[in-house]
């Protein structure tokens, strides 16, 4: 049985979605804990340990992870763009990518945020737009 992000990154089920490649796919997570926080996945690939991935497969998740990184820096104002691997809440590995003011904000167990969807589309849009013309 397929996982939720494999149906998401099927378009099974709707997502905002931040780019994709053949065999990668990048979108908002949505119980966010910054404005841009964003989940990337392999396609394909529904092992939940990150560590289970091929070596060409692991490089090329960290390639795709690292030019979403510089979209969405470029698109959410930010100091850095904090990264994540915990994989415990969903059995499909990704990786959450952050915009970060403080180190504070990369605690998982604050309150996350609730954005409504007009908001949610234009940062996944504005995203999308420099990770294309990256």
């Amino acid at each position: 049985m397929a996982t939720i992000f494999t149906k998401i990154a099927h378009g099974e089920i709707p997502s905002y979605k931040c780019a994709e490649s053949e065999n990668f796919y990048a979108f908002l997570d949505i119980a966010p804990l910054a404005k841009g926080h964003t989940l990337v996945i392999p396609k394909n690939v529904e092992d939940d340990y990150i560590f289970h991935l091929d070596e060409a497969t692991y490089a090329e998740l960290w390639a795709f992870a690292r030019k979403v990184a510089l979209a969405l820096k470029a698109a959410v104002p930010c100091q850095r763009v904090g990264v994540a691997v915990l994989g415990m809440e969903v059995p499909h590995t990704h990786i959450h990518l952050v915009p970060l003011q403080t180190e504070g904000d990369m605690d998982f167990r604050k309150p996350k945020l609730q954005l409504e969807a007009p908001e949610m589309k234009a940062i996944a849009d504005a995203i999308l737009h420099e990770y294309e013309t990256l």
